[in-house]
């Protein structure tokens, strides 16, 4: 008979329900179950501890199950992929923290996080670099229907060139949008470029009550660069870039 372990997803009030139709990772997925000590739930299912980990459909059903119970309730992400032997580690955990996870959740209560992530579009980006600097201008010109063979010095100077203003109008995109929000946030925690074009990538933690504020200006943000950057506004989700997951099962 295969072994088996318990898949954590997180930590919530004891008085969380799971709903009937939330599913966990795993083929088939898991039920999920919500283990109680004290004040405290962890949100568990059950795995094959010989089952591999890390699909993407176990990592949407992770994500899912978290931003799902966040919308209704404080949560505390556990690192993916936590899987403990069974429901006695469970509460040893919840137990060994039960303070310190409490009084983590209350921080979390009615609170939720918003990424909200920019790409710059290529086209409009170089074209503005191009039209504002007329070194890069001349590169271009250099460079333009020349084999990359007889032009790669000039290529790898405007490469370079466009790579630093990119970098620099990142660094002004993001403490704009920082400073439009802050109003609206009750934290926020800057996230590293997920690809050079990026020009935003912040996450905030943000009360229910100023959701709809928050919404509206980052939709006003992103109208006012429509035509520069290509914006993508990510929640409500669980608080995954305020909770050291790592700690909670350290």
């Amino acid at each position: 008979m295969a072994e088996t372990g318990l898949f954590i997803y997180g930590i919530v009030p004891s008085d969380v329900e799971p709903t009937s139709d939330a599913v966990g990772v795993g083929d088939p997925p898991g039920e999920i179950v919500a283990i109680r000590h004290g004040e405290l739930a962890a949100l568990a299912s059950e795995v094959g501890l010989e089952e591999p980990m890390g699909r993407p459909a176990d990592l949407t059903a992770y994500q899912m199950l978290l931003d799902g119970t966040a919308a209704v309730a404080p949560v505390l992400p556990v690192r993916f992929g936590t899987v403990v032997t069974g429901p006695d580690a469970v509460e040893d955990l919840l137990g060994a923290h039960h303070d310190r996870f409490a009084a983590a959740l209350e921080e979390f209560e009615d609170r939720v996080q918003y990424t909200v992530h920019g790409r710059f579009d290529e086209q409009a980006v170089i074209s503005e670099i191009l039209a504002a600097n007329p070194s890069a201008a001349a590169l271009a010109e250099q460079v333009r229907g020349r084999p990359e063979a007889e032009s790669r010095e000039q290529r790898i100077r405007l490469g370079e060139m466009i790579g630093q203003v990119v970098e620099l109008s990142r660094e002004a995109e993001n403490r704009e949008l920082i400073d439009a929000l802050t109003p609206y946030a009750v934290v926020h925690a800057p996230r590293q470029p997920s690809h050079e074009l990026d020009a935003v990538n912040v996450a905030f933690l943000v009360r229910t009550d100023h959701e709809d504020d928050f919404v509206r200006v980052v939709e006003d943000f992103a109208e006012q660069r429509r035509d520069l950057i290509r914006m993508r506004l990510l929640g409500p989700l669980a608080p995954y870039d305020f909770v050291d997951a790592d700690q909670l099962v350290g």
